[in-house]
């Protein structure tokens, strides 16, 4: 078979893997955020990433509208680029085997199961150390698996509500509000790949992998700075102070004639800068305003003054005078202007390759830069190739697929042994 895949790649030449984790191999068992993203993360600096999902698929897959085609919401399609996809049905004893085969190969697996499920399959942590004594075993958990709430399920927004992080999100006379990105998430996300390639930095000198223990929890609660480190300071819960700083004044989103804009002075350097390319001498040698701790006493004065002083400016004018002063300000865009910036467009911050288009690669390595090569695959489009490169022979793969272990969405898988990484 050579089919083509919904992104026009030819699925028997997907594009080379090149960067900084080529000799790796990622096991991806893991679903909806937190843990997809740290795979595709990893893929995009040219680990070999495998996705397996069950026969139902990822719950992202059905997180839409939109949907950019059959199976595929724009929600999913955003965390599962650059990873091969294989489906197995991980509850009969024959699944279990299989996933034991991948886990031999594999430097690094990926799973966010309910506590307990990999244990209940065979696969304990014991079990993993001693089978599989080299791998890199990243687990993510909504509380960890002990404790008090050990072992309860969590989404992102249940941990924002939890760890205080909606408690300081919203105006001072408002509701506490979930913060408009899957923060918790994306947070656990990065610290999920942190402690992947610390512990495989770690393997190069012990010969030996290790558990990465994530709990969704402990990472919301480790950014609430500045907001811990107040209370740990006075034991007095911090208030909201909606897009305003609490420690910080200016620093926050004024209107101009056309639209908000966001001003950020944050020492008295900057504050003096601000005033003079406003024209506002006076606020130089005023009491109120000349440190920071005076301008947060007085920032209701302060605030209104500013607000008349840039409410007749546009905002590409405003931009120009403080960014030529070193005031650190810009225009509060909506995100279709934001991935429209003549800046993130330069940093390739958007990336399109065969009609699949995202956001692209943060980390930027000048010898081993990762790369987008192509988008998210149809459930189990890779089937052939991973069980050619475990050396299973093709009637006992059509076996497992009439018994209902492997399975695919509608579109035809690669043909086997095609895919070149």
């Amino acid at each position: 078979m050579n089919a083509t895949s919904p992104h026009g790649l030819n699925d028997d030449t997907l594009h080379p893997r090149t960067g900084a984790l080529t000799d790796i191999r990622v096991v991806d068992l893991s679903r909806v955020l937190a843990g997809p993203l740290c795979g595709q993360m990893l893929a995009d600096h040219g680990a070999d990433v495998i996705k397996v999902e069950p026969p139902t698929g990822d719950d992202t897959r059905g997180w839409g509208p939109p949907f950019v085609r059959e199976e595929h919401s724009a929600y999913f399609d955003g965390l599962n680029r650059n990873k091969r996809n294989i489906s197995i049905d991980l509850r009969g004893e024959e699944g279990q085997a299989l996933l034991g085969r991948l886990l031999e190969d594999a430097d690094v697996v990926i799973e966010n199961f309910k506590a307990g499920t990999l244990e209940k399959w065979g696969f304990s942590d014991a079990e993993i150390s001693e089978r599989f004594p080299r791998l890199v075993h990243c687990r993510i958990t909504g509380y960890g698996v002990d404790g008090p709430l050990g072992g309860a399920p969590g989404y992102d927004a249940v941990l924002q509500g939890l760890s205080g992080l909606m408690s300081i999100n919203g105006e001072p006379d408002g509701a506490a509000m979930r913060i408009g990105i899957p923060l918790v998430d994306i947070v656990t996300s990065l610290n999920a790949m942190n402690g992947i390639l610390m512990a495989l930095h770690v393997r190069a000198t012990t010969g030996r992998g290790q558990l990465v223990d994530l709990a969704l929890l402990d990472n919301a609660v480790s950014i609430l700075h500045p907001h811990a480190a107040k209370w740990f300071a006075t034991g007095e819960p911090p208030e909201r102070t909606g897009v305003a700083h609490p420690t910080i004044c200016p620093y926050e989103t004024f209107t101009c004639s056309d639209g908000p804009f966001f001003i950020g002075a944050g020492n008295d350097r900057q504050f003096r800068s601000l005033a003079t390319a406003l024209d506002a001498h006076a606020l130089i040698e005023d009491p109120r305003f000349l440190t920071n701790s005076s301008r947060l006493a007085h920032s209701a004065e302060l605030r209104a003054i500013l607000g008349g002083l840039v409410g007749g400016i546009g905002r590409d004018d405003l931009a120009d005078r403080l960014r030529a002063v070193g005031v650190p300000s810009g225009a509060v865009n909506h995100v279709g202007e934001a991935l429209e910036m003549p800046q993130v467009l330069h940093r390739e911050m958007v990336v399109e390759r065969e009609g699949y288009r995202s956001i692209g690669i943060p980390v930027k390595l000048s010898e081993t830069p990762g790369a987008v090569r192509f988008g998210p695959r149809p459930r189990g489009a890779d089937t052939e190739s991973v069980l050619t490169e475990l050396g299973m022979e093709q009637e006992q793969a059509d076996e497992l697929r009439r018994d209902g272990v492997l399975s695919e969405s509608g579109t035809a898988t690669a043909s086997r042994g095609g895919v070149h990484n």
